[in-house]
């Protein structure tokens, strides 16, 4: 276990099976050789690798686990320093880290995975690290990393050990008392000066096993990953349980049935390197020809031609947490964003995609995402790496309704349905009750935070299951959550009342019964189609001036007065309105008649008049996340 820098650190030994039968496997990356022949197509870079130089017993695989902002990506850092894998230099910093919204925003989005070369001991060792993200949204990405795994590195905040306030002692028997790990297999390192990091390979070696898997059987490899390049087409990453792939190989796809002959097959230093052969136990990368992004699906297995095996089970499908339609700002773009989203969602198979239409923004998607940030970081890679813009209508839940009417229930075919846009939402008679999902989240606080937090899931619809002190500092609370109430912004005031100290986790609880409502947002008269939600009656009035108010402050003032409306079905329940710019038409009239001032006034009063009536108000796209976030709960 390791104790990191601000940081400390532990061991885990992964307790789950592996995808194939045998305990975790997946392996060796082996290093050396000479380059044997160039290839037309291969990798830019160093010669080719002999994957055959390093013997299994010599090969650990491992991930580094940690919250968000604890540590991970810098030590995954100073490991690829320590190794000589890359150079150490003042400007490494989230080297992993390869995406531009990655680098932006300060966190982790995208599992990436580097092959370490370390002796030890007299020993040459290869280890595979996978450094994974952190926040809630993307735990899906940490699923499938652990599939590639035999252990795990747990990174656990305690502030930066040489500094005064870091109390490195407290945390060791918070996480004993906790997990049950023994104190003496903590290391205090602090990853952003380096302290004791080498300790932290010597560690992997001893506490992590190699995997398990034999050259001999058949090939057997699971796809665990991908992304898609524009000149060679999809690039899958694989863990191989059995048997060997080469350049040359014919392989078979178990999901699709359709065959590829193997082009390129290599590790990654984090950069792609090819090499002979891949072996069983041993992760990397193949290309194989694939040139449609639906050839790759996450969880397939791949096999040698004439030679078919059980495929392995693959990864248990991510939930959607938070849906919106997706649309072109213009629908000429419709194909350019359609093509975009596959290879989008490529990278990202836990976004769920389903066709839609709206009578004001024409075809779309509606899209199921993990949580808002994952929603944020999609649209942000959307518009970076595709050049593409979109309009997202408001994030809302999978709500279900038990139908009462016998119409609806011949025409859905079943008396339960859910609801994952507004739009579809049935009225109040057709329906015997409504249904609402649930979380039951972990919040772990020191104990100054408790009256500020407790107050915060009061708010929040909350029930509180358990409470349980941790030690004399720290308190962990439980509490049955609505979904709703916590994917828009209840992680960010949960931070900000807790000065960054709090953590928050939560798991799928189920459906209970609530008292839902659909409010629309209307627009001189006119009902804004993506701002329309479901939400609870008792939080209808407080919402609906919250909405009204941030709109007022994000739409652009226009030439003529905008009433900003929330309505529950023909009930204005909130309101407000935006003044229209005004020219002085009376600036000439110096003295004289006042008439003459009347008339102008009014006459300026009817064009206002006629241009509310015909003109649009555009309410800018990215407009609609602000005007959805609460205010930090004070």
């Amino acid at each position: 276990m390791a104790l990191a820098g601000r940081t400390a650190m532990w061991w885990a030994r992964l307790r789950s099976p592996c995808p194939c039968a045998a305990p975790l496997c997946l392996p060796p990356w082996l290093l050396a050789g000479p380059a044997a022949c160039e290839r037309l197509y291969s990798s830019p870079g160093k010669e080719k690798l002999d994957m055959s130089t390093y013997p299994v017993e010599n090969i650990r695989n491992f991930s580094i686990i940690a919250h968000v902002d604890h540590g991970k990506s810098t030590l995954a850092d100073r490991l690829l320093e320590i190794t000589g894998t890359i150079a150490k230099t003042a400007h490494n910093k989230q080297v992993l880290d390869k995406l531009q919204v990655e680098r932006e925003r300060g966190i982790t989005v995208k599992a990436q995975s580097a092959s370490l070369f370390y002796s030890h001991e007299g020993v040459n060792y290869l280890l595979n690290l996978i450094d994974t993200p952190g926040h809630v949204d993307f735990s899906y990405e940490v699923s499938r990393s652990l599939s590639a795994c035999q252990g795990v590195i747990l990174v656990v905040d305690a502030n930066e050990i040489d500094l005064k306030h870091a109390d490195p002692e407290r945390v060791e028997k918070q996480i004993e008392k906790l997990f049950d790990i023994p104190i003496d297999e903590c290391v205090r390192i602090s990853a952003k000066q380096g302290t004791n990091v080498e300790k932290v390979l010597q560690k992997i070696i001893e506490k992590i096993p190699p995997p398990q898997c034999n050259t001999a059987d058949p090939l057997k490899a699971l796809v665990f990953d991908s992304t898609f390049d524009h000149y060679r087409g999809v690039i899958a990453n694989i863990a191989l349980f059995g048997g060997e792939i080469q350049k040359g190989h014919r392989i078979v796809s178990a999901h699709t049935k359709k065959r590829y002959e193997v082009n390129e097959v290599g590790i990654l230093t984090p950069n792609e390197q090819s090499t002979h052969k891949l072996y069983a136990g041993q992760v990397g990368y193949v290309i194989a020809g694939m040139k449609e992004v639906t050839e790759a699906q996450i969880g397939d297995t791949l096999f040698l031609h004439k030679q078919p095996v059980e495929p392995l089970p693959g990864f248990k499908s991510a939930k959607p947490m938070v849906f919106a339609g997706m649309y072109p700002v213009d629908q000429t773009e419709y194909n350019n964003l359609k093509s975009a989203l596959e290879k989008l969602t490529l990278n990202d198979s836990s976004v769920t995609i389903h066709r839609d239409s709206s009578l004001a923004l024409g075809a779309g998607w509606r899209l199921g995402f993990l949580g808002l940030l994952h929603m944020e970081v999609f649209n942000q890679r959307l518009e970076q790496e595709y050049n593409m813009s979109v309009i997202l209508t408001a994030p809302t839940v999978p709500y279900k309704a038990i139908l009462s009417s016998a119409k609806l229930i011949k025409e859905h075919g079943k008396a339960e349905i859910t609801i994952i846009n507004p739009a579809q939402f049935p009225d109040k008679i057709s329906v015997s009750e409504y249904l609402e999902p649930t979380v039951l989240g972990t919040i772990v606080t020191p104990q100054e935070y408790i009256g500020k937090i407790i107050v915060l899931c009061q708010d929040r619809r909350a029930v509180q299951k358990d409470m349980l002190y941790i030690d004399e500092h720290r308190v962990m609370l439980k509490y049955l959550f609505p979904l709703n109430e916590i994917v828009l912004d209840f992680y960010d005031a949960l931070k900000s009342l807790s000065s960054g100290y709090a953590s928050f986790d939560y798991e799928d609880a189920g459906y209970q019964a609530a008292d839902l409502i659909k409010m629309d947002i209307l627009l001189n008269g006119n009902p804004v189609e993506e701002l329309a939600t479901i939400i609870h009656s008792d939080k209808a009035y407080a919402t609906g001036k919250r909405l009204c108010e941030r709109l007022k402050d994000a739409i652009p003032r226009q030439l003529f007065e905008i009433a900003i409306q929330a309505a529950i079905g023909k009930r204005i329940i909130a309101r407000e309105t935006l003044k229209a710019y005004r020219k002085n038409v009376v600036a000439k009239c110096y003295g004289g008649d006042i008439t003459r001032r009347m008339k102008l006034l009014k006459r300026q009063a009817e064009g206002k008049k006629l241009m509310r009536k015909i003109g649009n108000v555009e309410v800018p796209r990215d407009a609609f996340i602000r005007v959805l976030k609460r205010e930090p709960d004070k």
